[in-house]
């Protein structure tokens, strides 16, 4: 049933379509079809289907997991190794062992069956084409040659987003990461058993990791779009140091993460993005499914709203309060990693000596994979200012030190 306040439709027009499946987008749908919108859920590929994805839930992910979600996880990190460009490797053990290793295919066709539970109608092999606003309506034309209308659309169609084109976002930060699947033996899968790998590569601001999932491990390398061939170098070089490259992968695959600009629109008109279409991730260490849930559920409350606004004025005060809303807190997230960003970048040696060889770096940082606390939360302590400080004083790393 619509929401009893929302206006009636004419035939065929839904209250809400959500382009994309993943966890923005099947949370939007989850929440704006509980709140009584009839909503609509699309997706372009076939449910479920594979993402490249390290598949690592931390704390404010699994926060912001419906209750009871059925999902199986694989491995829980009980320990982190850290290494800097395959040397100096130090394994330190979390005080509460909370990241969780999943598929990121079984999440998202979790959530999507969690979607349609709460009423969302899921079309799968479906992808849009283009739309447009007129009025209170928003036209969609999809890969099906049909034309469907919604008084408000969320787009939540991963990194090469059309919405996402369509509001206008703008990047500060765009990455290439080449990830494997591998399945691993009975001695491989015992070495990797709840713990997880992260090292800081060779390029600036790069990182590999290995998250290990029973008979599989996942593991890849990230650093900045713009030198394709030194980065799969780096990850040849990083799957043979920790003995991942001889079986044959089950997925071999790259994609672009993209991190927005403080100024990017999240919305026009009556038109939403969320997660990675938001391109809201999180600058050091790429996670952007807690990002995914936390933006997915404000926009599916806002689009709610937007059905139900009387006029357009009402429902430009929504968007706007959806921008304000992201910002203010998951904006708020993303500065505060850039400054991390910037250090790790600068000089990830020392940032790498000071993670593992003082006890408070660390203990921060395991609350913040814990969800006990926020990188905004680390970086607004006198530790964190004195490291944004040291960031913006150091020199690049390779870079010639400023005379005096």
């Amino acid at each position: 049933m619509p929401p009893s306040s929302a206006p009636s439709r004419a035939p065929g027009t839904w209250d809400v379509i959500v382009v994309g499946a993943g966890p923005a987008g099947a949370t939007a749908a989850r929440i704006a079809a509980g709140k009584g919108c009839k909503t609509l859920l699309l997706e372009r590929a076939a449910i479920p289907r594979y993402k490249t994805c390290g598949g690592g839930l931390i704390g404010a992910s699994l926060a912001a997991l419906p209750p009871g979600l059925p999902l199986k996880v694989y491995d829980t990190a009980g320990q982190f190794t850290f290494a800097h460009n395959g040397r100096k490797e130090r394994t330190l053990a979390c005080d509460t062992p909370t990241c969780a290793l999943v598929y990121r295919s079984e999440l998202d066709a979790a959530l999507t069956e969690a979607a349609a539970a709460a009423g969302a109608q899921v079309r799968d092999g479906t992808a849009l084409i283009a739309l447009e606003q007129e009025g209170d309506t928003v036209s969609v034309r999809t890969s099906r040659r049909d034309t469907l209308r919604a008084r408000a659309v969320v787009g939540a169609d991963g990194s090469a987003s059309r919405v996402a084109r369509y509001v206008g976002v703008r990047c500060a930060q765009v990455d290439l990461a080449l990830e494997v699947e591998v399945p691993v033996d009975g001695r491989t899968a015992d070495r990797w058993r709840g713990r997880v790998l992260m090292e800081w590569g060779p390029l600036p601001g790069s990182f590999g990791w290995v998250f290990p999932k029973g008979e599989v491990c996942t593991a890849g390398v990230v650093s900045a779009r713009g030198n394709p061939v030194a980065l799969r170098a780096y990850k040849e070089d990083f799957l043979r140091r920790h003995e991942l490259s001889g079986p044959r992968p089950l997925h071999d695959t790259g994609h672009l993460t993209r991190c927005r600009r403080s100024d990017s629109p999240l919305a026009r008109g009556r038109v939403l993005v969320a997660g990675d279409a938001a391109a809201l991730v999180d600058h050091w260490s790429r996670e952007g499914i807690s990002y995914a849930l936390r933006s997915g559920a404000a926009a599916g409350h806002t689009a709610a709203r937007l059905v139900r606004a009387g006029d357009e004025r009402e429902a430009s005060t929504a968007a706007d309060e959806y921008e304000r809303h992201i910002d203010d807190v998951l904006g708020t997230e993303m500065r505060a990693s850039r400054s991390l960003m910037d250090l790790f970048t600068r000089n990830p040696g020392l940032a790498h000596t000071a993670l593992t060889r003082l006890p408070p770096a660390w203990r921060r940082l395991d609350a913040y994979i814990a969800g006990r606390t926020s990188v905004a939360g680390i970086m607004a302590t006198p530790v964190g200012r004195a490291t944004a400080t040291l960031a913006a004083r150091l020199p690049r790393q390779g870079s010639t030190p400023p005379p005096g």
